[in-house]
C-alpha cells in the first residue's frame, strides 16, 4: 500500500502581541523656554527586518513644540527622535511579511531646562505575521486503494506590497500671513481593491494649519484630500481578498506659503507609506475517505485553521466632551488656538453583530487670561465609543486605525472647556476558517482470504455506493457491474449479490 505526499499551503495571519515602551526626547530650543504650551507628535517611515524568531523595526517620532519664550514670544519647535524595537516569537521566520503597527499612548513633559526640553513618549507596538502554513496530506495510485475524493476551498497567501506617495493639498487665505505656527496631518484608508497582479488603495488625508496673521490673530484651516494609489502584487486577481493600511510620515510634511496680490496659499505637502497584502481563495482536491481491498487501514485526520480577510470597513462618528478647569489654574478669557489634536483607539471589538471602537481624543487648549496677561494651556481628554453594524463572526484579528478633524473647542464661563471633533476609523479583520483532511494513512493486517465464491450484502434505503462498497472491502466498480439493474444509493432496502474467483 502506497502513498505520496500531496501537501499544499494555506494563508494564516497571526498576532505578534501588544507591548509599551518609552522614547526619551531631548530637544534643544535654541532660546530660552519658559512653558510648553502645546506638544505635537507624529510617526515617520518604519522600517523592519524579519528574521528568524525575531523582527527588528525602527522608526522616527516627530515632535513638534509650541513654546513660550523668555521674551514672551510665541515659536514653534520641531525635533526628531529616532528609535527602535523588535517583536520575538518562535513562529516567526526569515523574510515572511511583518505588518507592525506604532500608536502613541501618551507624553510627559518631564523637564524644561534653559533651551532644553526633554519629553518621554509612551509608545504601543502590535503587529501580524502574514505567511503560508503547509498543511500535510496524501495521494495514492494504488490499485488496492480506493479513495474518496472532494474539493475544499482553501486560502492562499499571494504576498505583499508598499508605496510612498505625495499627497499636495492647497489652502487659499485672504488674510496674509506673518507666520505657520503648526500643521498637523493625518490619513485614513477607505477602500482596498484588487486588480490584475496589482491592489488599489483609496483614502483621505485632512491637514490642520495653524497660522498667525498680519493683525497677530491666531488663525486655523482644514484642508482635505483623496488618494487612490495601485501596489504591484504579482498573483493577485480580481478576486483577491485584500487588505491596506497607511502611514503619514510626519517627519516629512511639509508647508509652504504662496503669496499674491489677493493674499496667500498654504501648501501642504504629505509623504504617505501604503501597504497592501493579498490572499486567493481557491479549489483544492483532497481524499475525504480510504479504504484497502486487502488490507486494514489506519487512518489519521487533522485538522487545520486559515486567514480568512474582510473587506476594509469605514465607521464615522463624532466626539463630544467638555474639562472644567482645577481652581490653581487661571480662567480662560480667551481661546487662541488648540494643538496637538490626535485620538488613540484604546479597545475595538464584536458583539451581536456590532462593532465597537474605544479611544481617547486629545487636545492642547491655549488660552490668554486677562488678568496677567498671559498664556496657558490646558490639556482635555475626551472617552468615547463608536460602533457600527458589522456582519462577521466574533473572535478574530482586529486592527483599527482612527483620525479626527473639523477639532472645535469652545469656553463657558471662563472655566468649563467644551471639546467638539469629527472622528473616522478604518476596521481591518481577518478570521480563521476551519477545515479538515486525512494526514496520514498505514497499512495493518491483512486481510483472510475469502474462501467463498458468492456473498449476499443487504442494503439500506438511502445508502450509498461508497459506503456499501468500503463495509464490504471490494470497489465500487465491482458492485455496480455484477448489480446491474440497482441505481444507487439505494431508492429501498436492497439485496445485492457479490462474486469472487476462486484460486
Amino acid at each position: 500500500m502506497a502513498f505520496e505526499t500531496n501537501n499544499f499551503n494555506v494563508a494564516k495571519k497571526f498576532s505578534l502581541g501588544r507591548s509599551e515602551f518609552s522614547v526619551e526626547c531631548n530637544i534643544d530650543a535654541g532660546e530660552n523656554i519658559t512653558k510648553v504650551l502645546s506638544v505635537s507628535l507624529g510617526l515617520g517611515k518604519i522600517s523592519s527586518e524579519t528574521l528568524n524568531g525575531v523582527v527588528n523595526f525602527s522608526s522616527n517620532l516627530d515632535v513638534k513644540v509650541v513654546v513660550l519664550n523668555g521674551d514672551g514670544g510665541l515659536n514653534t519647535v520641531a525635533s526628531t527622535c529616532p528609535f527602535s524595537s523588535k517583536f520575538e516569537n518562535e513562529n516567526i521566520e526569515n523574510n515572511q511579511c511583518a505588518i507592525v503597527n506604532l500608536k502613541i499612548i501618551d507624553y510627559n513633559v518631564e523637564s524644561i531646562n534653559g533651551e532644553n526640553v526633554k519629553i518621554v513618549v509612551t509608545l504601543e507596538q502590535c503587529g501580524f505575521i502574514v505567511a503560508n502554513k503547509e498543511i500535510k496530506t496524501i495521494s495514492s495510485n494504488d490499485d488496492d486503494i480506493c479513495v474518496k475524493n472532494d474539493d475544499i476551498s482553501i486560502i492562499k497567501f499571494i504576498g505583499c506590497g508598499s508605496v510612498n506617495i505625495e499627497v499636495t493639498s492647497e489652502i487659499n487665505i485672504r488674510d496674509k500671513i506673518s507666520k505657520v505656527l503648526l500643521t498637523e496631518s493625518s490619513a485614513i484608508v477607505k477602500s482596498v481593491e484588487s486588480g490584475v497582479n496589482f491592489v488599489t488603495i483609496s483614502g483621505e488625508v485632512a491637514s490642520r494649519v495653524i497660522y498667525i496673521n498680519d493683525n497677530d490673530k491666531f488663525e486655523s484651516g482644514y484642508v482635505y484630500d483623496t488618494f487612490k494609489e495601485e501596489i504591484e502584487i504579482e498573483g493577485a486577481t480580481r478576486d483577491s481578498l485584500v487588505d491596506g493600511k497607511v502611514a503619514v510620515s510626519q517627519e516629512d510634511v511639509t508647508c509652504e506659503l504662496v503669496e499674491d496680490e489677493k493674499g496667500c496659499k498654504i501648501v501642504v505637502k504629505v509623504p504617505l507609506t501604503l501597504s497592501a497584502i493579498a490572499f486567493g481563495e481557491e479549489s483544492f482536491s483532497v481524499i475525504k475517505d480510504l479504504y484497502s481491498t486487502k488490507c486494514e487501514t489506519k487512518v489519521t485526520t487533522e485538522s487545520f485553521d486559515m486567514s480568512y480577510i474582510c473587506p476594509v470597513e469605514l465607521v464615522e462618528g463624532k466626539i463630544e466632551g467638555s474639562l472644567v478647569l482645577e481652581d490653581d489654574k487661571p480662567r480662560v478669557d480667551k481661546i487662541l488656538f488648540s494643538g496637538g489634536n490626535s485620538v488613540t483607539v484604546t479597545n475595538s471589538y464584536i458583539k451581536d453583530g456590532e462593532i465597537f471602537v474605544e479611544g481617547i481624543a486629545k487636545t492642547n487648549v491655549i488660552y490668554l487670561n486677562d488678568e496677567d496677561n498671559s498664556l496657558y494651556s490646558a490639556q482635555i481628554d475626551v472617552p468615547f465609543t463608536l460602533s457600527d453594524k458589522f456582519n462577521y463572526q466574533e473572535g478574530g484579528l482586529l486592527s483599527v486605525d482612527a483620525i479626527v478633524y473639523d477639532v472645535d473647542v469652545a469656553v463657558k464661563k471662563g472655566r468649563e472647556l467644551f471639546y467638539d471633533a469629527k472622528v473616522k476609523a478604518s476596521v481591518s479583520y481577518c478570521y480563521d476558517k476551519l477545515a479538515g483532511i486525512i494526514s496520514e494513512a498505514t497499512a495493518l493486517e491483512d486481510y483472510q482470504p475469502k474462501d467463498y465464491a458468492m456473498e449476499v450484502l443487504f442494503a439500506r434505503s438511502g445508502e450509498e455506493l461508497w459506503d456499501i462498497a468500503k463495509n464490504a472491502k471490494v470497489k465500487e466498480e465491482q458492485i455496480v457491474a455484477q448489480n446491474a439493474d440497482v441505481s444507487f444509493p439505494c431508492s429501498e432496502d436492497t439485496t445485492l449479490i457479490l462474486f469472487y474467483q476462486r484460486t
